[in-house]
């Protein structure tokens, strides 16, 4: 079974997603064992209570120190004796020794397919705007690992979704959310639940 860990910073309906495949037996060798929410009174926590799963609230700002924000973050997921760190629209830099710990057992997902509109600066709307300001004519979203930098990780899975003439960045952004990320975030959890996932060279292999 694996043991998941969700970082959020808002609604979660990414967090909603793993939940709903939990509960409908699509990932059925994965548990979430705990939410940290990057900011108080996030909905995404009352997610996390509606389902049983515990809900926690590390906030950087909450800590005299970086590095007690650090350690803070890090017992929470090695409380829980966790397998798997999923962020899921986590607004926050993770640690390096987070990231150093976890090396190739968090895993992000990024709306636009990645190495386009990615790195710093460009999360929520601001992927959308962009996208559209630059006329692209396909966009979609990103699974990969997290490592020291931004949006630099290993890919995972990709999904395209064609840009409407008539698209707002708020109408991308649920389109790229309900065909995309909904979809490829859970099948990337249960890919990598089942031993499928290989990395090689900051590259990889889906194994069959």
């Amino acid at each position: 079974m694996l043991r998941v860990g969700v970082l959020i910073s808002g609604g979660g309906t990414n967090l909603q997603a793993l939940i709903d495949n939990v509960d409908k037996g699509q990932l059925d060798n994965v548990t979430i064992e705990v939410v940290i929410s990057s900011k108080k009174d996030a909905y995404g926590l009352e997610r996390a209570r509606n389902h049983g799963i515990r809900a926690v609230e590390i906030i950087k700002k909450d800590y005299s120190d970086p590095g007690l924000f650090e350690e803070a973050l890090l017992d929470e997921l090695d409380r829980n004796n966790i397998d798997l760190v999923v962020l899921a629209g986590y607004l926050q830099i993770v640690p390096s020794k987070v990231v150093e710990a976890y090396k190739n057992r968090i895993i992000n997902i990024h709306p636009s397919l990645i190495p386009a509109f990615c790195g710093n600066g460009f999360y929520g709307l601001k992927v959308h705007e962009e996208a559209i300001k630059r006329g692209v004519k396909i966009t979609g979203a990103t699974v990969h690992f997290v490592d020291e930098g931004t949006d630099t990780g290993p890919i995972i899975m990709q999904k395209a979704v064609e840009l409407k003439d008539d698209d707002t960045p708020e109408s991308l952004q649920l389109r790229v959310m309900e065909e995309a990320e909904w979809v490829i975030l859970p099948e990337a959890v249960g890919l990598i639940a089942k031993g499928k996932v290989v990395v090689n060279n900051n590259v990889v292999r889906i194994k069959e």
